[in-house]
């Protein structure tokens, strides 16, 4: 495509050896200057994509959780059997934790806020948020997930089902929500919205 623009060029003007090059070096660097802008441009639409993605998905796994908290709690306390439907909401909260994990990981390669582990960035507030607290906050509360899911699961006794979900779960939240706490207190972050 550039050796035909530059033919065309070359054709229409005549241009000497010496125009030629200069020509040929100056379409070359505005070539490279644009792909350079086109891969920034898929950068940032992937990065908004993925920002969004993870800021909104964040309610359906706080939703499914707190559903199996709530449900956990009513069974434990009622002392009821651990049914199907029971095993199934547990499974999906824990299994929408580790799907908001894998968008958050793809986000984290792609975010302009997270830097290296430098000594700057450890200084600065919203850095070291964003480059190390948040995701070690966030994998601790999924590994409180999948543990207390483990439990659960390895445990016979109905009320135990219920005391591993209601438990570990509750904690899982506390460190979300925390986590979530201490990000909105950052300049165009919202508790509530999706930013």
């Amino acid at each position: 495509m550039v050796t035909n623009i530059l033919i065309s060029i070359n054709n229409t003007f005549s241009l000497s050896n010496h125009n030629r090059f200069v020509t040929y070096s100056l379409a070359k660097q505005l070539i490279d200057i644009s792909r350079i802008f086109a891969t920034k441009i898929i950068i940032m639409n992937a990065y908004s994509i993925f920002k969004y993605l993870h800021s909104g998905f964040r309610y359906v796994v706080l939703i499914l959780v707190l559903l199996a908290i709530i449900q956990a709690f009513l069974s434990w306390m009622g002392k009821k059997p651990y049914t199907e439907g029971n095993r199934k909401l547990n499974l999906f909260a824990m299994i929408s934790a580790h799907t908001q994990l894998l968008i958050g990981i793809v986000l984290y390669f792609l975010s302009p806020y997270v830097k290296d582990f430098s000594h700057a960035t450890m200084q600065d507030n919203e850095s070291r948020y964003w480059t190390l607290e948040h995701w070690v906050m966030m994998l601790f509360a999924i590994a409180l997930i999948t543990f207390g899911h483990a439990r659960s699961k390895k445990a016979t006794l109905p009320e135990a089902k219920h005391r591993a979900i209601a438990l570990y779960y509750t904690l899982a939240v506390v460190v979300i929500v925390a986590a979530i706490v201490q990000m909105s207190a950052f300049p165009g972050r919202s508790l509530f919205g999706i930013s």
